[in-house]
């Protein structure tokens, strides 16, 4: 029995030898067992491994660079580009900085399409300092906008509100408009709807006038709209607007009657009312008034609403088809969605009819403004 045991010796000492010269093989085979093996450790030896593993779990959660930072807010590569293409300075930001920022917004409770909002429509609020005190910021627009879900969609809407000054910029354009009998409530939706308000709005004894020359009492439900439009404007803006009006013969009252009526008129170009109104009196043979009952007029598109309906009521006029686009049907026709107006003069007609009718129109709408593909845009900056 002994002799076997010595001799079961001797042979596992010749095997161990035999495998000596193949020790640089080790390596490669290691590599090739599956990363995700695993052997059973008893509890004495599992935390030297967890020791070993935890550089890697920390290089697996710090971001590569910016562009990941922005993919684990559930940003797409679509508004990533967008972002960076708005803000080129984000690719060499400070990695810990923007994270910084992102966990600010985060904690506000800005999270998934609302943060992904924010950072595409507003990337240099990464590139700002957000202000010291943000809590104490966070808690007087909270009071302001009366409940933490108006809060963030505000600031989803203007996430510039996290920076404007309390003192220097958000309280004295609140005071300005509860001065003019602008109610709390009021406010908050013109915050929420126009958020440029709070930079932009100022008056004066004139524009003042303007607002008094409207006619409509604080109590009017569109006395906040008119209000905040002619705030937010240019005083020779204004002015020039009301004189493209008197143009065509309305007195200041009666432009002045037509925003309290339709209050964005005023945001509307001073060549848009120009060529609107000179097509509705030349071409149209309307008279000007039509406008004040009718302001939709001023709002349509001439080259793609407008004219062809109105060239198409010429030629179901002329064919002498039913039902006719005259008279108070044509106000209505105007006025119809795209979809409605192709069933209501186009679609009634037989087959053959209506093919051709359909081809009119549609050269109709092809027709370009003249020189309209070489203008060029000339930005005079706020368009108000």
């Amino acid at each position: 029995m002994f002799f076997l045991r010595v001799r079961n010796l001797r042979e596992m000492r010749a095997n161990a030898n035999s495998l000596i010269p193949l020790r640089f093989l080790y390596p490669t085979i290691l590599s090739s067992f599956p990363q995700t093996l695993t052997l059973p450790f008893s509890s004495s030896s599992s935390s030297p491994t967890k020791t070993l593993l935890q550089p890697e779990q920390q290089q697996q959660d710090s971001p590569l660079d910016t562009t990941d930072i922005f993919r684990r807010c559930g940003c797409t590569d679509a508004d990533i580009s967008k972002l960076l293409l708005r803000q080129p300075s984000l690719l060499k930001a400070n990695l810990k900085i923007v994270q910084s920022k992102l966990r600010i917004l985060q904690s506000i409770g800005l999270e998934g399409s609302h943060l992904v909002k924010i950072i595409t429509c507003r990337p240099r609020i990464l590139a700002s300092r957000l202000p010291q005190g943000l809590d104490h910021r966070l808690e007087f627009l909270q009071t302001l906008f009366g409940s933490r879900q108006m809060l963030l969609k505000a600031i989803t809407r203007n996430p510039s509100l996290l920076n404007y000054g309390i003192e220097e910029r958000i309280k004295p354009c609140i005071k300005l408009y509860q001065e003019i009998g602008v109610s709390g409530v009021d406010l908050r939706g013109l915050l929420i709807s126009r958020p440029t308000i709070v930079l932009r709005s100022s008056l004066n004894k004139e524009k003042l006038e303007y607002i008094a020359r409207t006619g409509l009492s604080n109590e009017s439900k569109m006395y906040k709209y008119v209000v905040s439009l002619i705030a937010v404007s240019r005083l020779e803006t204004i002015r020039e607007k009301v004189s493209n009006f008197e143009n065509f013969g309305f007195s200041v009252d009666e432009v002045m009657s037509l925003f309290s009526r339709s209050p964005n008129v005023l945001t509307l170009s001073v060549d848009k009312v120009q060529r609107n109104m000179t097509y509705v009196i030349g071409t149209m043979k309307l008279p000007a008034r039509v406008v004040l009952d009718h302001p939709f007029f001023l709002y349509l598109n001439l080259e793609t609403m407008l004219r062809p309906r109105f060239l198409l009521a010429m030629k179901i006029r002329a064919m002498g088809l039913q039902p006719q686009i005259m008279g108070p049907s044509l106000l209505r026709a105007m006025r119809m969605k795209e979809p409605r107006f192709l069933r209501a003069f186009i679609n009634c007609h037989k087959v053959g009819v209506a093919k051709g009718l359909m081809e009119f129109y549609t050269e109709a709408k092809e027709v370009k403004r003249l020189a309209q593909d070489s203008k060029v845009a000339v930005r005079k900056g706020f368009p108000f």
